[in-house]
């Protein structure tokens, strides 16, 4: 009976009396992994997963390597007038050996993704030249130049330079080069790329010094060998100095060997000198007419080009040590040489004064070596 009266007043209320039932709610999100170490922790990312994937490779490197290099010559000055017969020296019977060198190279790679980087370059060939001579019975050598006025110690400089019995032409040059390049790399550095990207970029900038300086001497001895000889020495040197822009590439044709490619150009200004002496038995000093010491210092300067490739097989040992060996060409154009400065005469000091540029040598040879990482 209360049953029933209950319903009947349910049902007689107005809809807005009733009050509704509260709504089933879903259960709320997980929002976060559990920390599995129970330490009220946020578990962070997978392992597998790396923020931004930041290389962790070696910055520094460095390397050391050996060159076996040579250069072109020019076509040579005549240091002597022909003799009966038609034989001849000229400064080109001094000919270019193959002398060996070294190569340093150091840097850093900079920048959370390593794409670029700062190096230091160092390479240089010495002593680099032979010598040839010419004996003459009857002594009838006349060396070129010849040098009206010239006197070593009161006596004519003709006396060793006219009617010699024996002419000797040597050649000693030397090459240096020093190079300051900030490096960017299109991709990931080839030594630790992943080993299905074969192709691999980089560009290079920098400052370049450049050095050839070729020495050159004729030893003319009198026709009484017990008069000794008299030593003309002409030396020129090229510095130069400038900027230059390049690239680097890798291809890398099976996973522990590359083949790269290193082109460089440079533009530079070119400070030139020549210095040209005349000495007698001993290392007298020869003198013009005037007194003055037949040692003249001349300057000049030039603008110069220089363009280089190396060619080069690489072999990555493990990630932090890589071999290689390889070929170099560098072709310098608007240089003095020491050939195209041979005097024709000796008069004074005016006639020793100018430098004749313009002309060009290809220095070019192998190395082998090898690059550590740290």
């Amino acid at each position: 009976m209360a049953l029933a009266v209950t319903l009947a007043a349910l049902l007689a209320a107005p809809l807005g009396a009733v009050e509704p039932l509260p709504p089933v709610e879903d259960p709320p999100p997980v929002m976060y992994l559990p920390d599995p170490q129970a330490t009220d922790g946020c578990v962070g990312l997978p392992a597998v997963v790396v923020p931004d994937m930041q290389p962790a490779w070696p910055r520094w490197f460095a390397g050391a390597s050996g060159l076996v290099m040579t250069r072109t010559l020019p076509s040579g000055a005549a240091t002597m007038i022909p003799l009966p017969g038609g034989l001849q020296l000229t400064t080109a019977d001094a000919g270019a050996t193959w002398p060996g060198g070294v190569e340093l190279r150091f840097g850093r790679w900079l920048g959370a993704r390593q794409q670029q980087a700062v190096e230091l370059i160092y390479w240089g060939i010495y002593d680099l030249g032979s010598a040839a001579s010419l004996a003459s019975t009857p002594p009838v050598i006349e060396a070129i130049p010849q040098a009206a006025g010239v006197t070593v110690g009161g006596v004519p400089a003709a006396a060793w330079l006219r009617d010699a019995s024996l002419q000797q032409v040597g050649r000693s040059d030397i090459v240096n080069d020093v190079e300051v390049n900030w490096v960017f790399a299109v991709g990931p550095r080839p030594e630790f790329a992943p080993r299905l990207e074969r192709v691999h970029f980089a560009w290079l900038a920098g400052f370049r010094f450049f050095q050839v300086g070729d020495t050159l001497t004729a030893v003319t001895t009198a026709a009484n060998p017990a008069n000794g000889a008299a030593l003309l020495e002409v030396a020129t040197n090229n510095n130069l100095f400038g900027g230059q822009l390049g690239g680097r590439f890798d291809w890398r044709f099976a996973d522990h060997w590359r083949l790269q490619a290193l082109p460089k150009v440079a533009i530079a200004g070119n400070a030139l000198t020549n210095t040209t002496s005349l000495t007698g038995p001993g290392g007298a000093p020869a003198t013009f007419a005037g007194g003055v010491p037949v040692h003249v210092h001349a300057t000049g300067s030039a603008f110069s080009w220089l363009g280089s490739l190396d060619a080069t097989l690489v072999w990555d040992v493990t990630d932090r040590w890589s071999l290689s060996v390889g070929y170099r060409l560098v072709g310098v154009g608007n240089i003095a040489q020491a050939d195209g400065q041979w005097p024709v005469v000796l008069v004074d000091p005016a006639s020793l004064t100018s430098i004749d540029a313009g002309s060009s040598t290809l220095v070019h040879g192998g190395f082998a070596g090898f690059e550590s990482r740290f």
